[in-house]
Order: structure tokens, then C-alpha cells, then sequence
């Protein structure tokens, strides 16, 4: 997985998405959303100290990456994510020259090996490179990881967006307060606090799940 022909820009934030082959189910249980996830954290820095089998064992990652890491030493910023059994929404903010692609090249390269190996399977996972567009407005943002939070519950995952563990929507509201605060804040981008925001994408959860029904009826 080579870089990208057109460059991503350092300091502007993208909307990153990538699904696996045919819709093959590749996140099934516990285990396998927390290990990308953990691939999330130890891949936004430039040229890890440790390998990821070594940072795994480490018991509070937040502590680690205080003690070796300055906001230089990082390639991306991941200002929100959610982890669906067939595909990846990032929204990442460019911090370091290729840092999205050397950071899904690592994540997506890292998984499959994993997986393949897990599963004892061969061959690619993932559905050629992965799509990026460009956020240039603090309102489609807002709107973005509404929808990216939202994933969970139009497809029918879950009841309330909250429920899902695997995306960022836990740590927007402040439910989790332990070593997975790798999360850029959100809140650095928008004037909204956490009850506004969760207000925000609660009042969408209706409306997204019938675009999700019209969108199930034309594709049949």
C-alpha cells in the first residue's frame, strides 16, 4: 500500500473510510474492535519506540506516551472514529508529511496480518486504498461525526449511539476516563459542550435511521 498520488495537507483534518472485501465481516467480537483500536493509539506516532506486541503489555498507555512522546512525535491527530464489523470511519487532522497514509498503511497492514493469521486465511482484507475527503468547514465537522456516531444505531447495532463502545461518542460525552483519552478534543473545533452535543446528535437518531431504511429499499 503505497502513498497516496495527491498528498494529504498537514493541518487540515479529513474524513478517512475504509471497508473490507465484500463485505466480509472482519470485526466479531471484543477482542478484535479493542485490538484495532489499541492499533489506533500506538500508530498516530511516528516511528513507535516499542513494537505493538510489546505496547499491548503496557498497563497505562496514557502515561507512557506523557513520558516519551511530544505533540511532535505524532503523525495524526484522531479527532473521532467508529469501528463497524465492516468497515472504519477516521476523522483525522494531518499533524506530520504522510501522516495518514503511513498510519492506515500501519493500522490496516498491522490488522490483517493479525487476522490472517488468527483465521488462518491468506490474501488481502481490506478493499483497495482507503477514501479521504477533505473538512473544510467547522459545520460539516459537526454534522460528520454526528453521522459517524450515529453509524452504530442506523444500522441497528445498538439503541442508543452511547451503547456502542467502539467509536469515539463515549469519550465526547465524558464516560470514559481512563488511558483511552487519545481522542483529540472535539470540543477544540466547535463551541458546543458535551450535553449540547450529545442533544445534537440524539435529535438525529430518527432521521438517520429512516435514510438508512430508503437507502436498504433502492439498493434492493
Amino acid at each position: 500500500m503505497g502513498m497516496r498520488k495527491i498528498p494529504l495537507v498537514n493541518g487540515e483534518i479529513y474524513h478517512i473510510y475504509t471497508k473490507s472485501i465484500a463485505g466480509f465481516k472482519i470485526f466479531r467480537n471484543k477482542s478484535e474492535y479493542e485490538r484495532m483500536r489499541k492499533l489506533f493509539s500506538h500508530y498516530r506516532v511516528d516511528k513507535p519506540l516499542l513494537r505493538f506486541s510489546n505496547f499491548l503489555g503496557i498497563k497505562n498507555k496514557k502515561a507512557f506516551f506523557q513520558k516519551h512522546f511530544s505533540s511532535k512525535k505524532y503523525l495524526v491527530k484522531i479527532v473521532a472514529y467508529c469501528i463497524m464489523p465492516t468497515h472504519i470511519h477516521l476523522i483525522l487532522k494531518q499533524v506530520k508529511k504522510n501522516g495518514i497514509s503511513i498510519f492506515m498503511q500501519n493500522i490496516l497492514n498491522s490488522y490483517s496480518r493479525y487476522f490472517n493469521l488468527k483465521n488462518k486465511r491468506k490474501g488481502p482484507l481490506w478493499e483497495s486504498r482507503f477514501e479521504n475527503k477533505l473538512i473544510d468547514r467547522d459545520e460539516y465537522l459537526l454534522h460528520l461525526s454526528r453521522y459517524i456516531h450515529l453509524n452504530p444505531v442506523s444500522k441497528e447495532l445498538v439503541d442508543r449511539p452511547e451503547d456502542w463502545k467502539y467509536s469515539s461518542y463515549r469519550q465526547y460525552l465524558g464516560l470514559i476516563d481512563d488511558s483511552r483519552d487519545w481522542v483529540s478534543s472535539f470540543f477544540d473545533y466547535t463551541d458546543m459542550d458535551s450535553c449540547s452535543y450529545r442533544e445534537f446528535v440524539e435529535d438525529n437518531i430518527d432521521y438517520q435511521r429512516s435514510l438508512e431504511k430508503i437507502k436498504n429499499l433502492i439498493l434492493e
